[in-house]
């Protein structure tokens, strides 16, 4: 059934790949998976059945891809109030595999898969990696976390899948992750962004020059990032660097990816229907405009998820992609909702602090915002890594770096923050996701 997809003839061929069927074919079968959803859904899962009993609203009443709007959202917190197995909707025994988050603030999220889902899975991550220009002759080194983190597994078997050779080489061991790139001739590296860049620094401090490795793609995500980080990147390895787009709750990763062409993250439609709406009104938001994108699974069996608010903010982009993909494209999500916090009136993201200090040549991309209360006001202090010779330059010193960085920053967010430069290593490193705020106010 997904033979078709496991080489990159196919999935470069109009007539055989699902990213490029005509708009119309895929909005019919949007819509007949939309309503086989629902009503598996509403069959399956109490939950949403009690919702949309509680809305008058039946499966049948399903009856345009518009109808979308009658359904009840979902939320990461029903996730967690129904563990461990409250949302699933076939029985124990057609579920193949389990996955979780890691349940840092609470009960960890658990999500299932049937036999069929992980080949829907396998697929999506197939045509994820054709996006990057991946095909059957790579070496993908897979330094996603294996477990329970949906990453690790969900790429390596997309990889094999797609005919690559994977290394399972999962996250941490820098120096051995470096030896094993160049030793093993890796083409192409599965990672999140921030520990791509703690390998950039060890393989500097180890001597090695990338011209040595033959890798020439990365595929990053698992975690917000800028395209002043996919710049930076990129500049320093002479790789292409491509976002990819997924979360635990939906399938993994494999919802989105960047193709060659750089200009937003492609949604496999045929698997996952998107909206965006207004994160405060719940108004549908045009094509262009800025909301929360909402994402429906159309084929996932174990545990169907309906209009999901994954709080990343983001926006459709209008029109085909010059790449020649029909699917529909979303912009590079650097910023979550649930992310913000507010300083002095001001909503305040990570990602503009990152934006702002990737401008000013001495810094590194290690950065950690720090968050205090004192005499019953919030404070914020940005901390940054600085060149160590920025800490003796006589010509443009500590001072001039300082200011220059303060000045972005404050013309980005509106408003002045304590900065405090630092010596390079200062800040913990990540063996995967980065904490880049340490939120010390008083509760």
């Amino acid at each position: 059934m997904h033979a078709q997809w496991n080489d990159r003839e196919s999935l470069m061929h109009p007539a055989s790949a699902p990213d490029y069927m005509r708009e119309e074919q895929l909005r019919t079968l949007q819509l007949q998976r939309l309503r086989a959803i629902t009503k598996h859904a509403y069959d399956n899962q109490r939950l949403f059945r009690e919702r949309m009993d509680e809305r008058g609203v039946k499966p049948e009443d399903v009856r345009s891809l518009e109808d979308i709007r009658k359904l009840p959202f979902t939320q990461k917190t029903d996730l967690r109030d129904t563990y461990p197995y409250g949302l699933f909707a076939v029985p124990m025994n057609e579920v193949v595999r389990l996955h979780a988050s890691s349940g840092t603030t609470g009960k960890p999220i658990v999500v299932a898969y049937t036999d069929e889902d992980i080949e829907v899975w396998k697929e999506v991550m197939v045509r994820t990696f054709a996006c990057a220009g991946l095909h059957s002759g790579d070496i993908i080194q897979n330094a996603y976390g294996y477990g329970l983190f949906t990453g690790g597994l969900g790429a390596h078997y997309g990889a094999e899948a797609l005919g690559a050779t994977v290394i399972p080489i999962s996250g941490g061991n820098s120096e051995r992750q470096i030896m094993v790139m160049r030793d093993f001739g890796t083409t192409a590296i599965c990672a999140t962004p921030s520990y791509f860049l703690h390998l950039i620094e060890y393989a500097e401090k180890m001597g090695i020059d990338w011209d040595e490795i033959p890798l020439r793609a990365g595929v990053f995500g698992a975690e917000p990032w800028t395209d002043e980080m996919r710049e930076y990147i990129e500049g320093k390895t002479g790789i292409k660097a491509y976002d990819i787009y997924g979360l635990s709750e939906i399938i993994g990763p494999g919802v989105g990816m960047a193709c060659e062409k750089q200009h937003g993250l492609h949604i496999f439609e045929d698997h996952f229907m998107i909206e965006i709406v207004d994160p405060v009104t719940d108004e549908a938001m045009p094509d262009g405009e800025e909301g929360e994108l909402i994402i429906t699974t159309l084929s996932k069996k174990a545990m169907p998820v309906m209009r999901y608010r994954t709080h990343d903010i983001t926006s459709v982009i209008a029109g085909k992609c010059e790449c020649g993909r029909t699917i529909r494209r979303i912009n590079r999500i650097a910023r979550r909702s649930d992310d913000m916090f507010i300083i002095r009136g001001v909503n305040i993201f990570p990602s503009q602090i990152e934006a702002a200090l990737l401008k000013v040549e001495e810094t590194q991309p290690h950065y950690q915002i720090v968050l205090s209360s004192h005499g019953g006001m919030d404070q914020m202090e940005v901390q940054v890594e600085v060149s160590a010779k920025t800490f003796t330059d006589t010509v443009r010193g500590v001072e001039a770096v300082h200011k220059q960085l303060s000045d972005a920053i404050a013309h980005i967010l509106g408003i002045r923050v304590k900065l405090t430069l630092v010596e390079p290593n200062t800040i913990e490193r990540s063996m995967g996701k980065a904490k880049r705020v340490i939120d010390n106010r008083t509760k």
